[in-house]
């Protein structure tokens, strides 16, 4: 008897079978709207190159550049994320154009087999911050050249590993993708996955008549022991496979109390408290912060009496530091120079606040133990992702703002965001502390340490948008 025919009962459940069922059926459909994914992003990051940067009289609905940096960044990137906690990593395998062109690449390529310095599960976090500072670093967010430089050298890059490696596999979107990582941490909250059932696994028997079914699971996820959605593109190839396999409902607590505890993943806690806590919190608050304004005046000072004045001229190009005279949007050496510091001294400040709260929950829950350090930290991931979306949202809301369009509800939403981010991940805390502590002071214990460490993320967040 199937996993539907056993489980399925509400009508939710039968509806999101159907879908999961809808999904396998429907491969060419889904293959012909990413090939028009494909497209669309292509002419987003190529045409606004060739084209003058728009002047202060240009609209979005009228200006081609403005046009294609409000698709980017102020809809696509803030709404894939979004969209990661609320069905999974459906963006993945249904839409996004580096999985799809990687994939095909690999389809037509040499087949080679992966190597291991490319399966090294720290690509993630580094990727994700080369990437983000570097994004800093060119003014990513404001204009062409750097878009099609780091979105279209990732997009090269995933095709050029993809012909290399793998037999119709998306080896890039597995290990090296820059935000594989964190679309990971984020799916891990969503409230549907594709569930397999173990017993209906083992129990299934081949037809006669028909030949051993096979699926092609592109991102390399092994079905039969998959327990969570992490690292699931939720294409639905392996929708109803062996009739195990179904799109099924599930707490948004689920995953990070009951999965992300049974194995330790390191390099996900660095991309975590490091990453979308600190360097990501870092970026967003570089250019409005009154200490980096006061230390870049003093530095500046002390150039000047020492006759170093070749740090204070903008001289390096716009694809190593913003350098836009035109728009009187130049960085000069020092710039750049503090911009990297300020970004990784946050990094380094936050997560050793995080690092120092996690170690004390862990010790309030009994004997130091180095897995139950990195579920802990697995609480925090609706505190990063509410930051990381709330940062880019940023972007949206000056776009729109500049274009006379008022939101007055804004700050209202954003302090209900950090707070219900931070609500619950206090609330995965006392359920995750639940399972190691074993009195209830040593769990009220490490539950107000995980708070310390909550209180954390969301004042940087908040700082972002209240300055003190």
């Amino acid at each position: 008897m199937s996993l539907s025919q056993r489980q399925v009962e509400a009508p939710i459940d039968r509806w999101l079978k159907y879908t999961g069922e809808w999904l396998l059926r429907h491969q060419r459909a889904i293959r012909a709207l990413q090939w028009g994914v494909v497209g669309i992003y292509i002419l987003l990051i190529g045409v606004p190159v060739v084209l003058p940067l728009p002047t202060n009289a240009a609209h979005i609905w009228n200006n081609v550049t403005l046009f294609a940096q409000f698709m980017f960044w102020g809809l696509w990137w803030p709404f894939v994320l979004l969209s990661m906690v609320l069905v999974g990593r459906v963006w993945c395998g249904l839409l996004c154009p580096e999985g799809a062109l990687s994939e095909f690449a690999s389809e037509k390529g040499r087949m080679l087999a992966v190597p291991r310095w490319l399966t090294w599960a720290g690509w993630p976090f580094v990727a994700f911050a080369l990437t983000t500072i570097y994004g800093q670093m060119v003014s990513v967010y404001q204009y062409p050249g750097p878009v099609l430089l780091i979105l279209g050298g990732s997009t090269l890059a995933a095709i050029v590993v993809g012909y290399l490696y793998g037999r119709a596999k998306r080896v890039w979107c597995r290990y090296m993708c820059p935000v594989t990582g964190v679309f990971g941490l984020l799916a891990k909250l969503a409230p549907v996955h594709f569930r397999v059932d173990r017993e209906a696994w083992n129990e299934w028997e081949k037809p006669i008549d028909q030949p051993m079914p096979q699926v092609n699971c592109a991102p390399l996820v092994p079905i039969r022991t998959m327990k969570g959605g992490s690292d699931c593109h939720m294409c639905g190839r392996c929708a109803d496979f062996r009739g195990a396999v179904t799109l099924a409902r599930r707490s948004p607590m689920h995953e990070i109390v009951h999965v992300a505890g049974l194995r330790m993943r390191p390099w996900e806690t660095v991309l975590m408290i490091f990453g979308l806590m600190g360097i990501a919190a870092g970026a967003f608050h570089w250019a409005s912060s009154d200490l980096f304004i006061e230390v870049k005046q003093a530095a500046a000072e002390w150039l000047v009496d020492h006759d170093s004045t070749w740090f204070l001229e903008p001289h390096l190009p716009w694809w190593i530091l913003t350098n836009y005279p035109q728009n009187n949007d130049t960085l000069t050496p020092l710039d750049g120079i503090l911009l990297v510091s300020y970004i990784l001294g946050t990094a380094a400040l936050l997560g050793a606040a995080v690092c120092l709260c996690l170690a004390a929950a862990t010790s309030a829950s009994g004997q130091w133990d180095a897995r139950r350090f990195h579920h802990y930290a697995q609480v925090l991931i609706p505190i990063a992702g509410c930051g990381v979306f709330l940062g880019l949202s940023a972007l949206t809301v000056t776009m729109l703002r500049l274009e006379g369009v008022s939101l007055p509800f804004v700050p209202v939403l954003r302090a209900a965001l950090i707070a219900g981010a931070g609500l619950w991940s206090v609330a995965l805390g006392w359920q995750v502390a639940g399972l190691y502590a074993g009195t209830a002071l040593r769990r009220s214990t490490a539950t107000l340490a995980l708070t310390l460490a909550a209180l954390v993320g969301c004042a940087s967040w908040a700082l972002l948008f209240w300055p003190l």
